[in-house]
């Protein structure tokens, strides 16, 4: 189904060779590795040098949990008005369900804000972000950057990133994203989809087989070769967009006629161009897909990543489900997760489907589960079905069209376009329930769970055309290669008269006289200070899971809610993970506010090892841990750790550039140390860090203070721009900016 080729091949004529096969002289393959796709739309928005990239986007895009900062921010640095196009969309906190008027405040906020500096307002349920951009902003050869880590167009020739909130700023303020160049994998595709399967069973089987083993991490993946025409333009967005969970940078795809017919059906022709590599192109490595060999597919919880076919699992239920169980019960710290429960008279019994959001809710996922359910019941038991149309034109489509009434007609619910099924806001499952979705993730808690309250949720991600397979065969788990069905959909059209009398597009017309209007929840962010000559850091938070996501970081579901408010959202930061830590964060941050008072720690361990502070040593917590930050691209799992007084993160790794993005921005040092030997409690201390970042260090010495005992240690810091060296030593970017500015 998937092959992975470590190491070099080039792509020639439509086909892979290895690098040790293709007898390249090394002036040849220089010109090949220019050659990709991606080497060239980097080039074009590249400021920087050929190594150190400074890019420069052509359109951002933001939802309403996360506009909010990133506006606060950018208006604390000196903003002005938007000087590129940003789309403020509403799909996260489109319910205005929780605490009260806040989401709406948000809104409004978000309004007055496109009005003020020139950007695009989204009103709620009209359409979910990445689906807006699809058809609206994405353009061939165009970059584009979002604050929400599914940003993902390359199938429409645009390579789009998702990061935390703060390179939104940059990139306001007339500043570059800065990265090394990426590496380019290249992704074959050949063969053509059999019936039944679809495009998420194509992604989970691609996540299954890169994420674990890091193949594709922080890299760009290039869609290259002769299965992408068998592939429909939906197909193709559904499988680009799930490719942040392989956790590779960004995507870009060849582009043919499908493509030119999209933009042609969204009334923008002139923004499609032909994209291919020229040949031969280097790759640093490929994935080769067979496309015809690719099964219904499942991932299990509690990651994407946890892929089997259907069919194993329902051959193999017992063990494969024995083991999910297990992995329940360990996140529970009790024998209270019943998996297995789901198995009877040898099926396995599903409690709810969902098809949502910028991978699900498109018009041919809906259309062909509408097809599969036509003449058919969901049941009137236990399972329930809901369906969730990305946008307002697809929805209108998919009611023209006959689609809506057949899934009604099943039992399904249909919705309006809203992302909270995939993050944790809407159709939360019952604890121990199943629940099968055509979202974008399923780690633990993420659906609206809450260990901490003794509630897990079992869900897995699957395509849409076997979530109504399942729904049709009474909530047994079933592949929808086993179903009857026309695959024969009518066509699609877009009627964009829908955003042009609701859509505010104000890019280029701002009005500086207009006010920001300012809801109760809506704060300012926190002063903080700039890093001191030395460090002492408390470790408030060990995590030794071996990844950790940022939605343990700072949970979604309901705490979205406060995401304008940092301190208020910081009493949630690893809630449900590490319920202690806050109070332990703050009492540190209480001791450190004692020491600029008094100009003495209170810490008498150290003096009793023998180690005598310098008296510029600032004093924070930090968090430990394996593997942070895969997931979302909210910067709030950095920017909680530092309103409560954080002042680094110490790891093996992280898991995404953006995680570390983000605590780069919010002035936290992103370390790194090969040894995992740390306690809650123990204390690093670090002399002369603002010397050491002044000249480049990569190797930061400590000593490691752990139950009265000393160790010296050694911390890695990686490599940072200078910009990220000032930003870190002003104490975030916010300083950083207004120290430039004079302000």
């Amino acid at each position: 189904m998937i092959k992975l080729i470590k190491g070099g091949v080039y792509y020639m004529e439509g086909k892979l060779f290895k690098e040790s096969a293709a007898f390249m002289v090394e002036s040849k393959k220089q010109q090949a590795v220019k050659s990709t796709m991606a080497y060239r739309i980097l080039k074009a928005h590249n400021k920087g040098d050929e190594e150190n990239l400074k890019i420069k986007f052509d359109a951002l895009a933001s939802h309403d949990i996360t506009y909010v900062g990133i506006i606060q921010t950018a208006k604390a640095s000196g903003l002005k008005e938007f000087p590129i196009s940003y789309t403020l969309t509403n799909c996260h906190n489109s319910l205005c369900a929780v605490g009260g008027t806040i989401n709406e405040d948000d809104h409004l906020f978000g309004l007055s804000a496109a009005k003020k500096y020139g950007g695009n307002y989204v009103p709620p349920h009209l359409a979910v972000i990445h689906q807006y951009m699809r058809e609206t902003e994405a353009k061939c050869g165009a970059m584009i950057l979002g604050s929400d880590s599914h940003t993902r167009y390359g199938a429409l020739g645009t390579m789009a990133v998702g990061e935390g909130g703060p390179e939104l700023v940059k990139q306001l303020l007339g500043q570059t994203y800065d990265v090394k160049r990426p590496q380019v994998i290249a992704v074959y595709l050949k063969g053509k989809l059999k019936k039944g399967v679809g495009p998420q069973d194509v992604a989970i089987a691609l996540v299954g087989a890169t994420f674990k083993k890091g193949f594709v991490k922080n890299k760009v993946l290039e869609f290259i070769g002769p299965g992408i025409k068998n592939l429909s333009m939906d197909y193709r967005l559904g499988i680009d967009v799930m490719t942040t969970e392989t956790t590779c940078l960004s995507s870009i795809w060849e582009t043919d006629e499908t493509t030119k017919e999209f933009f042609r059906l969204h009334g923008r022709e002139g923004d499609f161009a032909e994209l291919h590599p020229l040949q031969p192109a280097y790759y640093d490595g490929a994935v080769v897909i067979d496309l015809s060999r690719v099964e219904p597919m499942i991932a299990l919880p509690f990651h994407p990543s946890n892929a089997y076919t259907i069919k194993e699992v329902i051959e193999n239920a017992k063990d494969i489900l024995g083991e999910v169980q297990e992995a329940g019960n360990k996140l529970k710290g009790a024998p209270t997760f019943r998996f297995l429960d789901k198995i009877r008279d040898g099926k396995i019994y599903v409690d709810q489907g969902i098809i949502a959001g910028c991978a699900g809710g498109m018009y041919e996922n809906i259309a062909e589960a509408a097809e599969i359910l036509k003449n058919k019941s969901c049941s009137n038991g236990e399972f329930s079905l809901n369906v969730y149309p990305q946008s307002q034109p697809v929805f209108k489509c998919l009611v023209d069209n006959g689609y809506i009434s057949e899934l009604m007609e099943a039992g399904a619910i249909v919705k309006t376009a809203f992302c909270g099924p995939c993050f944790g806001a809407g159709d939360t499952p019952a604890d121990n329930a199943f629940s099968i979705r055509h979202t974008t993730r399923n780690f633990e808690n993420r659906e609206g769970s809450k260990l901490g309250e003794g509630q897990l949720a079992a869900v897995a991600l699957m395509d849409a055309r076997s979530i109504a397979a399942t729904a049709a065969n009474g909530g047994v788990l079933t592949p929808a290669t086993e179903v009857e069905y026309t695959k024969k959909l009518k066509k699609y059209y877009f009627d964009g008269g829908i955003y042009e009398k609701r859509v505010y597009r104000g890019f280029g017309k701002a009005d500086p006289s207009a006010q920001l209007i300012y809801g109760n929840n809506i704060a300012d962010w926190p002063e903080q200070l700039p890093l001191a000559n030395s460090i002492l850091l408390k470790a408030v938070s060990v995590l030794t899971d071996p990844v950790t996501t940022t939605d343990e970081l700072i949970p979604s579901g309901e705490t979205s809610s406060y995401r304008s408010n940092p301190l208020r959202l910081a009493q949630f930061a690893l809630s449900r993970k590490d319920p202690g830590y806050v109070e332990r964060a703050k009492a540190v941050f209480a001791d450190e506010k004692t020491r600029r008072e008094s100009g003495a720690l209170p810490e008498s361990v150290l003096s009793e090892v023998g180690i005598k502070i310098a008296s510029d040593t600032m004093y924070g917590s930090c968090v430990v841990a394996r593997k942070p930050g895969d997931g979302s691209a909210r910067e709030q799992a950095a920017s909680c750790q530092r309103v409560l007084g954080g002042l680094a993160n110490i790891a093996t790794e992280y898991a995404t550039k953006r995680y570390r993005s983000n605590l780069i921005n919010w002035g936290m040092l992103p370390f790194v140390c090969r040894q995992f030997d740390y306690k809650v409690g123990d204390y690093i201390y670090i002399e002369n860090i603002v010397g050491l970042l002044n000249e480049g260090a990569d190797v930061v010495p400590a000593k490691h203070i752990s139950e009265g005992k000393v160790k010296n240690i050694q911390l890695e810091l990686g490599f940072l721009t200078p910009e990220e060296k000032q930003i870190i030593l002003d104490g975030c970017l916010i300083n950083f900016n207004k120290n430039k500015a004079g302000l």
